[in-house]
């Protein structure tokens, strides 16, 4: 059963997705930083200095029920909230993250698409009579002089 399993792990399949996936844990990190450190701030002061992550409906007071400057105290203080600014960074992440991997694919397919070049044109045929290779545009053999269909 270990040997089974080792096999498993050592697919090339299973490989490239454990790759895949630690790259992408990596990169979601980039992303989150790119999103909440540089982003979002430029945008949240040509708004009025908002900042996105402290956005959110209070939909039922916590203890002590006062009103709550951000998100970290509504939430210490137990109030249930909306937290629509979080969900905003959250799809800023994703569409970053989308144009990148979108990116990524496509520059793939650009180079798959240069490897797979268009056989070339033949420029010659076979006499149906010797067998030698002749011009493709012969109507007559030079090695046998065959009459040949065009």
């Amino acid at each position: 059963m270990f040997k089974e399993f080792r096999e498993f792990i050592m697919r090339g399949n299973v490989l490239d997705l454990a790759v895949g996936v630690i790259i992408g844990t990596a990169f979601n990190a980039i992303v989150k930083s790119l999103v909440n450190d540089l982003i979002m701030p430029p945008i949240g002061l040509l708004l009025g200095r908002v900042d996105f992550s402290n956005l959110f409906i209070r939909l039922k007071m916590g203890d002590p029920s006062a009103p709550y400057a951000t998100l970290a105290d509504a939430q210490a203080a137990g109030a249930v909230t909306i937290n629509y600014g979080l969900f905003v960074n959250t799809v800023v992440s994703f569409v970053i993250t989308a144009f990148a991997v979108f990116l990524v694919i496509k520059t793939v397919n650009r180079f798959k698409r240069k490897e797979e070049a268009p056989p070339p044109v033949p420029t010659d045929k076979e006499c149906p009579y010797c067998c030698n290779k002749i011009p493709i545009k012969a109507t007559r053999c030079p090695h046998c002089t065959s009459q040949l269909e065009t």
